[in-house]
C-alpha cells in the first residue's frame, strides 16, 4: 500500500479554481530587498556568487542582483554577479532594481553592455495615497515619472519590470492608470506590491485580479504579472498563493524571509509549497539543496535560522516526544522511509534532502532510547536503557549526545 492511500488530503477537496494553474514563477530578492533588512550583513561577491549557484541548482527562475544606482560598491557586485550567470551559461534570469529615475536606469544598461547578459530594469515608484500625501506627489507627477523612465529604459534597449510599491494600498484609479502607463509606455510586466505587509489573502487575490481584469486584459499586450509581498501580519506565503489563484505569474521571495522589518516572503517556503501542491514546474523539480542555499544565505547575512523553522531549522524533522517518536519508530521497523517521514509530519523530510532524528527528552519514552542507541550500534542493555531513560526524566531538556553517553559505559560503546 502506498502512503498516499492512507492519507484523506482535504487540501485537494476544494474548487478546481481554487488551485494556481501553473506554471509558476519565482524571483529570488534575496540579495536586494532581502539585504535591506537593518539585521543583515552584505554578503562579499564570494559568498554572493554562491548562493546564486545555489539559486540555479534549486531552478529558481530569476533574481535581482541588485541596486547598481546606489553606488560603486553594488555596481561591483551587480556586474560579478552578471558575468557569472553569462559565463556559466545560467538559466535564471537577472534583474536589477532601479528607482523610476535615469541615474538608476542608466547603470544597468552600462552593466549589460559590459556582460552581454540581458538585464530587466524594475523600475519602482510608491503609489499610496498614504505615500502620496507624505510626499507631496500629484497624480500628473507619478505619470510623467513612469512614462519618463519607462520610456528612457526601453531607450537603452531593457525590458522592464514596473513596480508600485504599496500597491495593496493604493486606490483603484491610481493602480489602473499608473500600470496603463507603464504598459503603453513599453513595461512587459508589472509587479504588485504589498510593501507594508497589509494584505491578505482575499486583499491579494482581488487586488490581483482587479489589475488582470483591468488593465492586463485590455491593454492586449502579453504581460507578466508578479506578486512581491511582506510578513508583517505572517501572510506572506498565504497571500503570494491567493495571489497565483487570482493570476499572477511570478511571486518574488527572499531566503529565510530576510527583508525589511520582519522580511519578505519565505522563498524556501514558497518552494516548499509548490512542490507539495503539485503546481507546475516545480512538482518535478528537485529540492535537495534547499536547506543548503538557505545555510549559505544565513552564514552569509550573519542571520540565524531559528530551529523552529519551517523544513530547514533543526527541530522541523526532530521529535523527543515519545508518542510521536514510537509512531515513526514503528514506521522505520516495517521498513518503509516514506511511511516513517509522513506519518508525523506534514512535510516529507526526504523529498528535501532531510531525515526524521529521534532524540531522547524528559517526554520520551523507552523507545526513543531504543532507537537511539539502536541508529548508533549501541547495546541496548537493560541497565543502559534504564540509565538514560532515568537521566532523561530528570532532566529540564533534551539529552545531547554527550549527556546520553555518559550513562553508556565505555566497554559497551566500544562494542
Amino acid at each position: 500500500m502506498h502512503t498516499s492511500d492512507l492519507i484523506y488530503d482535504w487540501n485537494k477537496n476544494h474548487p478546481p479554481g481554487l488551485k494556481p494553474p501553473g506554471p509558476v514563477l519565482l524571483n529570488d530578492e534575496t540579495l536586494r530587498d532581502g539585504l535591506q533588512s537593518p539585521s543583515v550583513r552584505d554578503p562579499s561577491i564570494v559568498e554572493k556568487v554562491e548562493i546564486l549557484h545555489l539559486m540555479e541548482a534549486l531552478g529558481i527562475d530569476a533574481l535581482d542582483m541588485g541596486l547598481p544606482g546606489a553606488g560603486p560598491r553594488a555596481v561591483e557586485a551587480v556586474t560579478a554577479l552578471a558575468r557569472e550567470i553569462a559565463s556559466h551559461k545560467m538559466k535564471i534570469r537577472a534583474n536589477c532594481a532601479a528607482r523610476t529615475h535615469e541615474n538608476d536606469i542608466r547603470p544597468i544598461a552600462e552593466i549589460v553592455q559590459k556582460t552581454g547578459l540581458p538585464i530587466e530594469a524594475a523600475t519602482f515608484i510608491g503609489s499610496s495615497p498614504i505615500r502620496r500625501f507624505t510626499e507631496n506627489w500629484t497624480d500628473d507627477f507619478l505619470l510623467h515619472t513612469t512614462e519618463k523612465a519607462v520610456k528612457y529604459a526601453v531607450s537603452l534597449g531593457l525590458e522592464v519590470m514596473y513596480v508600485t510599491e504599496d500597491t495593496s494600498r493604493c486606490d483603484p484609479e491610481t493602480v489602473k492608470r499608473l500600470y496603463s502607463t507603464a504598459i503603453d509606455c513599453g513595461a512587459r510586466a508589472i509587479c504588485i506590491c504589498d510593501t507594508a505587509g497589509h494584505a491578505t489573502p482575499m486583499g491579494a487575490f482581488a487586488l490581483v485580479k482587479f489589475v488582470i481584469d483591468e488593465v492586463v486584459t485590455p491593454s492586449g499586450e502579453n504581460i507578466r504579472v508578479d506578486w512581491h509581498g511582506h510578513s508583517d501580519r505572517g501572510l506572506a506565503i498565504a497571500n503570494s498563493i491567493a495571489a497565483l489563484i487570482a493570476g499572477a505569474n511570478c511571486v518574488h521571495g527572499c531566503a529565510i524571509g530576510l527583508g525589511e522589518r520582519v522580511g519578505n516572503t519565505q522563498m524556501d517556503q514558497m518552494l516548499v509549497n509548490l512542490k507539495l501542491m503539485g503546481i507546475a514546474p516545480w512538482d518535478q523539480q528537485d529540492l535537495t539543496k534547499l536547506k543548503q542555499y538557505c545555510q549559505a544565505v544565513s552564514r552569509a547575512t550573519g542571520v540565524p535560522i531559528p530551529a523552529n523553522y519551517p523544513v530547514v531549522g533543526e527541530d522541523a524533522f526532530r521529535t523527543a516526544t515519545g508518542v510521536h517518536a514510537s509512531a515513526i519508530i514503528k514506521a522505520y521497523h516495517k521498513n518503509d522511509v516514506v511511511l516513517a517521514n509522513t506519518v508525523y509530519s506534514g512535510v516529507p523530510s526526504h523529498v528535501f534532502g532531510l531525515e526524521q532524528i529521534i532524540d531522547v527528552g524528559p517526554m520520551s519514552g523507552k523507545s526513543n532510547v531504543l532507537f537511539w542507541l539502536e541508529r548508533r550500534g549501541i547495546a541496548a542493555s537493560d541497565d543502559v536503557v534504564d540509565r538514560i531513560y532515568a537521566r532523561a526524566k530528570s532532566s529540564d531538556h533534551t539529552l545531547s549526545e554527550a549527556e546520553i553517553l555518559e550513562c553508556v559505559p565505555a566497554v559497551v560503546r566500544k562494542s
